[in-house]
């Protein structure tokens, strides 16, 4: 500090003058330096090297966002869609941006909502930043709400699976969710097939998360496979008429039918009511989905006499020659009877299939080996898996020989104390249609190609054939099955449902199983029809007239030559009367 003094008379008096020039200058010095430097990095940044803030801009702001893939389609043998992909648009919104002011009734009109529901709807998630506010609309509908510009509203492009035969094939094709996953039938078995890989694309997003540049395709979307079935769509739609339009005559609980061609093991259709609209499931039961004629069990009664006679010629111990005596209508068995509806007295193999009798049948198990008749049942496929890969499929149940008494020997040569789907039964039939040899069973027709294998020798499934013509005469259990023009090899079954204690008195299983033309079958059909409540409850009355209606129109789609024409005005009058 300098100081400078100045006298006035005797006192002098002093002044302190600090000198800032030096400080000033310092600070000055410092400031313009700071304000450099600054102008500088600015200048460096946003000129010279400006791609670092570009960078760092651009990280606040780039997403990688998904890329929905197109679903497979599922298509029947001659290429028409069952299951197809649609793009649609889902609706998102961003509550904490959203404004939408005079929009409001609008908007929530758009999306099918009132007012008020929309305004709890919003208040619920107010504190969220993505909300789905509707999945999956009506192109159109989409379009209307992105015309109206509403701040914190978008729109997410995705698929919708649409079925275009709606209940007609819904049971084997099944359906997917909201997410297009598979859940049921085809769908859920395929899915890794037909649902592909999404791809990924990375954009440039504003404050508002609006999409103002494209930045890379990462990856892009890989497509599902496309599936073709076995199912022929006319056979499908054929099948399905015929059996709601029987299920709906007898008030019958369900019913279900499974037609395959026995050559190739190709599951041709497969029906079952009721049914339900995978295109519309606001009104969906439970029990209305499940695919009756794969994933449910029954005892299928007298449809197994033809595998009971069979076993009893590879046995060597009977043959169409061999006479059985029923007399006087009834036996025991142990502490138990086994009886016919009337005493047939003494018949051949042929009559014990043309009369269904119990006693004959029962005759023949306890005439053989017990493991020769388990091994034949075993190698048609009760109690095993079909293989069909649908989703559920049931393994039915056929227990091991070294377990049965008398009785249960008996009781299982008629069909009783085992337990069948109807695609097991249809698929056992096929050996006898295709001379002793079972194909496995396909849905897809790209499948693994598997050796077929022999079950029974060529004479007793020709003899069968030959033996099983009689049950659809006029004198057989089911002249309701005859087609015109063609001859028809088959059995009937009618049976008491199991409830717990025993066997219900008034539930029963209408059942025909058969093949036609009889002498070289191109088609096998089942046909089962489950508790009718009109009147009737035979096989031969509730289920063979499907058969036949089925059969007749499968037959001529095919393009299957008649083999029974002379007798075709006459079953023609016969068939006339008895509808």
């Amino acid at each position: 500090m300098n100081y400078t003094s100045k006298q006035s008379g005797d006192k002098a008096q002093r002044i302190i003058v600090p000198e800032l020039a030096g400080r000033r200058r310092f600070i000055l010095a410092c400031f313009m330096m700071v304000m450099c430097g600054l102008i500088y990095r600015a200048v460096d940044l946003q000129v010279i090297n400006n791609g670092y803030l570009q960078k760092r801009g651009e990280a606040v702001h780039l997403r990688d966002i998904k890329l929905p893939a197109y679903r497979g389609k599922i298509t029947d043998s001659d290429g028409h869609a069952l299951a197809i992909s649609a793009p649609v648009s889902s609706v998102w919104v961003n509550p904490q941006e959203l404004e939408l002011g005079q929009h409001k009734k609008q908007f929530a009109k758009l999306l099918g909502l009132k007012t008020k529901a929309l305004d709890k709807k919003l208040k619920t998630v107010a504190s969220r930043r993505f909300v789905y506010l509707r999945r999956h609309m009506d192109p159109q509908v989409a379009a209307m709400i992105d015309q109206l510009q509403i701040p914190g509203v978008y729109l997410q492009k995705e698929y919708r699976r649409y079925y275009p035969d709606g209940e007609v094939a819904a049971h084997l094709v099944g359906f997917t969710n909201i997410d297009d996953e598979g859940q049921e039938g085809l769908e859920l078995a395929l899915n890794e097939r037909l649902k592909g890989t999404p791809g990924v694309e990375r954009v440039l997003r504003d404050g508002k998360r609006r999409m103002v540049k494209h930045v890379d395709d990462i990856r892009a979307p890989i497509s599902g496979q496309d599936v073709r079935l076995t199912i022929d769509r006319r056979l499908q739609y054929l099948a399905y008429r015929e059996l709601k339009a029987a299920v709906a005559q007898q008030k019958a609980t369900s019913g279900s039918l499974v037609l395959l061609n026995p050559e190739t093991g190709h599951v041709l259709a497969v029906a079952n009511q009721p049914a339900f609209n995978p295109n519309d499931r606001s009104k969906i039961k439970a029990s209305h989905v499940r695919n009756r004629a794969f994933v449910d069990v029954f005892e299928p009664g007298s449809t197994m006499k033809p595998f009971t006679v069979a076993a009893g010629m590879e046995s060597g111990v009977f043959d169409q020659s061999t006479i059985i005596d029923t007399n006087p209508g009834f036996m025991r068995v142990g502490r138990s009877q086994v009886r016919d509806h009337r005493n047939y007295g003494e018949i051949d193999l042929a009559t014990l299939l043309l009369k269904s009798s119990n006693v004959a049948s029962a005759k023949i198990a306890l005439g053989i080996a017990p493991e020769r008749l388990w091994g034949l049942l075993n190698g048609l496929g009760f109690g095993r898996l079909v293989g069909s890969g649908f989703p559920g499929e049931a393994r039915g149940k056929l227990t091991r020989y070294e377990q049965w008494r008398p009785i249960e020997t008996a009781t299982l040569s008629f069909g009783y104390g085992l337990s069948s789907s109807v695609l097991q039964l249809a698929h056992a039939y096929t050996a006898i249609a295709n001379d002793g040899f079972l194909e496995p069973v396909s849905l897809v027709q790209e499948g693994q190609e598997l050796e077929k294998t022999r079950v029974m020798s060529r004479w007793v499934a020709v003899s069968l054939r030959d033996m099983m013509k009689g049950v659809t005469s006029r004198s057989g259990t089911a002249p309701r099955a005859t087609v015109h023009g063609y001859s028809v090899a088959g059995k009937t079954g009618t049976v008491k449902k199991a409830i717990a204690g025993g066997y219900a008195e008034d539930k029963y299983l209408g059942i025909f199983a058969g093949m036609a033309p009889a002498d070289d079958p191109k088609l096998v059909m089942v046909v089962v029809i489950d508790e009718p409540k009109a009147g009737d409850y035979y096989g031969g009355l509730v289920a063979a007239p499907v058969f036949s209606r089925v059969m007749a129109g499968a037959l001529r789609l095919m393009n299957v030559a008649p083999d029974n024409l002379e007798n075709a005005t006459v079953l023609a009058a016969f068939d006339g009367g008895a509808q």
